[in-house]
């Protein structure tokens, strides 16, 4: 290959080739495949994600052991849970949960969380509830101050990693 197609196709990306969704573990997964990897999309094409509410996106994307799971808020049965920041995050990170358990990892997979805080108030709170589910040995977070969904005090999305089975 010449110099200037290697660089064309730098830019552009690699070959995506699309396979037919399936059902698998109680959801929707679309899985692609991009030269030597398998991503599987959790939740895509189902009328409610984790929590109830609808998403125009995927719960989460898979990709050669790494977890991507999208940002939860503190739903159930689409509507926000009642009562303050210790129990819509337990609430947020539940949902987390549940999505790692449908991909098969669990809370000593996350290597990282990301969470968004109505209030910057809340931090210490906050804090408390993911002490509570992380223990010793945390991941890395970012935590950020952002306005949010009506009602939501907080969002939580996550990056997760497990060694691919050989």
């Amino acid at each position: 290959m010449k110099d200037s197609a290697r660089a064309i196709e730098r830019m552009r990306g690699p070959a995506i080739e699309r396979r037919a969704p399936s059902r698998i573990a109680g959801g929707a997964c679309c899985q692609t495949k991009r030269r030597s990897e398998t991503m599987k999309r959790y939740g895509v094409g189902e009328a409610k994600g984790t929590g109830g509410q609808v998403m125009p996106f995927a719960r989460a994307v898979e990709a050669d052991g790494w977890l991507y799971v999208s940002g939860q808020t503190p739903m159930v049965n689409g509507e926000v849970v009642e009562g303050g920041i210790v129990t819509q995050s337990k609430q947020a990170i539940e949902n987390v949960i549940a999505i790692l358990k449908e991909a098969g990892y669990g809370l000593e997979h996350v290597v990282r969380c990301g969470v968004w805080l109505d209030d910057a108030r809340d931090f210490a709170s906050f804090n408390k509830v993911f002490i509570s589910y992380f223990g010793e040995h945390p991941p890395a977070r970012a935590c950020v101050q952002s306005s949010m969904v009506i009602d939501c005090k907080v969002e939580v999305d996550c990056i997760a990693y497990k060694a691919p089975a050989k």
